[in-house]
């Protein structure tokens, strides 16, 4: 293995930063550059430097403030890339046991802890079932004697992960799950793995019992349903994966980015079919779908949401601006509608510019849908005569352009 001199060593020592997290993050960015740089020509000296930057991380970081999340996500996007380089190298069984025991060390120190995450790669880092077998056996003492009925304080052992998904990746499935069954509480983070172990020995429907059975108060349901979903999809029983998990399984970060993640990993459900699907999920707050409607493609219906489900004015006039040309129609019903819900005191801070935006982009695209100005003016009259909230407000700001 060929001595290489890495950049970012000397950058990563004990404390090396203060507290901000932004430096810190760019220095795992670039660390991560130069690693997958080299591992293009040289893989082992690549892993070489993997296990090195894990082993540092921790020391580095103890004194950044981490409350953001943003560095943690840092972290461990930066473990997951470190973990298959470390995996895809190709050494000997000598060379792969010393770069585990370098990593159980940095494990162990790991004060904070940010790469406690290791323990679920365990299996992965251990590549051959002999080694992951060793490991097991290695961590298997302890993990009993913490979970053991005669054990005093709260049963923690850091190798606990590391133990189960070395069992897994042992093939040892039975006694796995034999071991699952001494855990104290039922929690899913233990549990993950005997779902894994059942559905590897071809028990799927005792699979997705299992995992249904892991539920509980603090458990994420979301993952459990990420579990169950996958084997139904494995077996082929799309309906069933699609009935039963793939609204809980799939929640994005917005709406457009769950009814994505939905129909990509769903080809044969009508897009439509979906989004009404998601869209009933949320009784109460369905208009909250229009955005991901609108992006979606799927105009009629995200103008059936603002018709009849509050959305936020300034949403839907921005969405009239954006549409004002491409489809003047679709521009138009979001203008109203913005105006409309304004009316009836939806909105926060609502104040006279908003109004007049919404306006003045009705106006612009009733002129590119050929539909009449005075049929607009009169439609908006109409909608500020009755007795709602947000009535009077709007009259004195549009008197003047509707009596015109």
């Amino acid at each position: 293995m060929s001595k290489y001199k890495w950049q970012f060593a000397p950058r990563f020592r004990r404390h090396a930063f203060g507290w901000r997290s932004d430096t810190p993050i760019q220095r795992i960015k670039e660390a991560l550059t130069e690693i997958k740089q080299i591992a293009r020509k040289e893989p082992v000296t690549a892993a070489e430097g993997a296990v090195t930057l894990l082993e540092k991380l921790s020391p580095a970081l103890e004194q950044v403030d981490s409350s953001s999340g943003s560095l943690g996500s840092a972290v461990n996007r930066a473990i997951d890339t470190l973990v298959s380089i470390i995996a895809n190298a190709e050494v000997d069984q000598r060379v792969r046991q010393r770069w585990l025991e370098r990593l159980w060390n940095a494990v162990q120190e790991d004060a904070i802890p940010y790469i406690e995450v290791l323990g679920d790669y365990w299996g992965e880092l251990c590549v051959t079932t002999e080694l992951a077998s060793a490991w097991a056996d290695e961590f298997l003492p302890l993990v009993k004697h913490v979970w053991s009925p005669q054990a005093s304080g709260h049963g923690f052992f850091k190798g606990t992960t590391a133990c189960l998904a070395s069992l897994y990746a042992a093939g040892r499935h039975d006694e796995l799950l034999a071991l699952i069954e001494k855990a104290p509480f039922k929690w899913w983070h233990d549990r993950r793995w005997g779902v894994k172990a059942l559905a590897a020995m071809g028990k799927k429907a005792e699979a997705i019992r299992y995992a249904e059975e892991s539920r509980g108060r603090n458990d994420p349901s979301w993952q459990i349903a990420q579990a169950c979903e996958e084997i139904l999809l494995s077996s082929g029983l799309l309906d069933e994966a699609y009935r039963r998990y793939a609204l809980e399984a799939n929640q994005g970060t917005t709406n457009l980015a769950t009814f994505r993640a939905i129909t990509k990993k769903y080809p044969n459900k009508p897009p439509e079919e979906i989004l009404r699907d998601l869209i009933a999920s949320t009784p109460g707050a369905e208009g909250k779908w229009f955005a991901a409607a609108k992006d979606a493609g799927q105009f009629d219906v995200a103008i059936e949401l603002i018709t009849h489900s509050p959305t936020d004015p300034r949403t839907l006039t921005r969405a009239a601006r954006d549409f004002a040309t491409e489809r003047p129609d679709f521009a138009v019903a979001s203008g109203l509608a913005a105006l409309s819900w304004i009316s009836q005191g939806a909105g926060f801070d609502i104040t006279g510019a908003d109004v007049l935006d919404a306006y003045t982009v009705v106006m612009q695209a009733a002129s590119g849908a050929g539909v009449d100005a005075l049929h607009i003016k009169a439609q908006i009259r109409e909608m500020t005569s009755g007795p709602h909230p947000g009535n009077l407000f709007m009259n004195s700001i549009l008197a003047h352009h509707l009596s015109a």
